[in-house]
């Protein structure tokens, strides 16, 4: 057994330990929880968070903080929105099936009432730091809001360590660049070597697209919060609306097969419909670290970005954070669900066809795979390569802020530059991982595994806090909410 071989099995196995029954329940419960305890508050001010969304309200940087709330949110959409939203989908129904969907949209549902106590939390419990910027998130409202004192520094020094470490190596660093890599190189692949969809291209593609990205995500983060979010919001809202319309070709022209496709994803998501490499269990495990690695609710990521935002008013906050969730999960999961299902590129996975199977694809390939089945000359696939960069671009900057702020929670400020450079360098060596791994594209779940073990291992202590200070949220949400109500 190769070194590669050792490092899939091991990071899959302790992936599977990680997101076994006890995280499902705890990251379910914890929004089921919130959910009651705030009164549905992501039924009851759906439509009034989206308006506050676009109100001229979060777009004022009047206030404590370092943002606007709009920023801060399109900061956390930077980060949220990224190539968990194509690649990471289409490994869920490649591991899962493709009713692994399913559960990411339960999971999204009641992450929504999750992602707004972070967001609240964030505000609520922040403090402002040496460098005179705002600092908050888990640590901070683990530290300061459980009553233990003792054990909330110990829970909020985990975090801050587990989130350092997701952040160098896991969900918002290694995952972005290897999958931003993989779709430029195959696409640049296909146009100046004929190379066909699937085939791995030259290693040196892999080292110059990575040196690149490397570069562009330096001169912003170098910059600090106020330039990742005047990028944010200026990127993110572009790329979304770009991927959305791209996906909605690929659906229009199936669109008589869509009634089809929700049989198939609903038959398989409850194991009525028969497939030789998934189960039910695996598409309730993969559909819900999936969902989590893309929405990050119950990661507490969010807070981290909402407490940099001018806001005096933590509710308005977590009303604004819940909505990156929709947006998320609800709309932009959906399409690249969508776009697979109806085109069919789910059948040439592990799922479906079994693992040993030699044409197997994962990743951000069967997500190119249904787009270029639709948009010919390979240019579904290039749609893909531009997403996949611009997805992945704002999520490497949002994350290195996330990384940041808990470095800067453990060692202060000098630790912040060290640990900006540190980033970009785990940065570049998840851009040529594929070509040092070989031609197995299995071991492209290498970087998803250890993607969804930091997820985990941020989840569970922030979770805990979320659940100890869910009796602060649901007071001071309903007496803030009359006072909103009163205006």
């Amino acid at each position: 057994m190769n070194f590669f071989d050792w490092l899939l099995e091991s990071t899959t196995s302790l992936d599977s330990a990680l997101w076994g029954p006890v995280m499902i329940a705890l990251l379910l419960g914890a929004g089921i929880y919130l959910t009651i305890r705030t009164k549905g508050i992501q039924f009851q001010r759906f439509w009034y968070s989206l308006k506050l969304v676009f109100s001229k309200e979060s777009r004022s940087e009047e206030g404590t903080g370092d943002i606007s709330p709009f920023a801060a949110l399109m900061t956390a959409l930077a980060a949220t929105v990224g190539n968990g939203n194509i690649a990471g989908v289409a490994t869920a129904i490649a591991i899962g099936g493709p009713g692994a969907p399913v559960y990411m949209w339960i999971a999204g549902i009641f992450g929504m009432a999750t992602k707004y106590a972070e967001g609240f939390l964030g505000v609520y419990y922040r403090e402002v730091a040496p460098n005179k910027t705002m600092a908050g998130g888990p640590m901070y409202y683990i530290k300061n809001g459980l009553k233990n004192k003792k054990a909330g520094k110990i829970f909020g020094a985990v975090f801050a360590v587990c989130g350092a470490i997701a952040c160098l190596i896991g969900t918002g660093n290694m995952m972005q660049s290897n999958s931003m890599t993989i779709s430029i190189a195959n696409s640049f692949n296909r146009f100046f070597h004929s190379g066909v969809a699937g085939e791995q291209a030259p290693a040196v593609y892999y080292f110059i697209i990575g040196a690149l990205i490397a570069f562009l995500v330096g001169i912003v983060i170098i910059g600090g919060i106020k330039k990742i979010g005047h990028v944010s919001e200026k990127i993110v809202p572009f790329m979304i609306g770009f991927y959305l319309i791209a996906a909605s070709i690929v659906i229009l022209a199936n669109i008589q097969n869509i009634p089809q496709a929700f049989i198939i994803i609903f038959k398989s998501a409850f194991g009525l419909q028969p497939m030789i490499g998934a189960t039910v269990g695996m598409a309730i495990s993969s559909g819900i670290s999936r969902g989590l690695l893309s929405n990050e609710a119950g990661l507490g990521s969010a807070a981290i970005a909402q407490a940099s935002s001018a806001s005096e008013e933590p509710a308005k906050n977590g009303l604004i954070a819940m909505t990156g969730v929709f947006i998320d999960t609800i709309l932009v999961n959906s399409m690249t669900t969508l776009t697979i299902v109806l085109t069919g590129a789910y059948m040439q996975t592990q799922a479906w066809q079994g693992l040993g199977a030699s044409d197997n694809i994962t990743s951000i390939l069967v997500t190119q795979k249904a787009f270029n089945s639709v948009i010919p000359f390979g240019l579904g696939g290039t749609i893909i390569a531009i997403a996949s960069f611009l997805f992945g671009y704002t999520t490497l900057i949002g994350w290195s802020y996330y990384g940041e702020k808990c470095i800067e929670y453990l060692g202060g400020n000098k630790v912040i530059m060290p640990y900006r450079y540190v980033f970009i360098i785990f940065l570049f060596f998840g851009a040529i991982l594929t070509p040092l791994a070989g031609e197995s594209f299995d071991y492209l779940n290498i970087v998803w595994n250890l993607g969804n073990i930091g997820n985990a291992l941020m989840a569970f202590p922030n979770l805990v806090g979320l659940l100890f200070l869910a009796g602060t949220v649901a007071a001071i949400t309903r007496e803030r909410l009359i006072k909103m109500d009163s205006i």
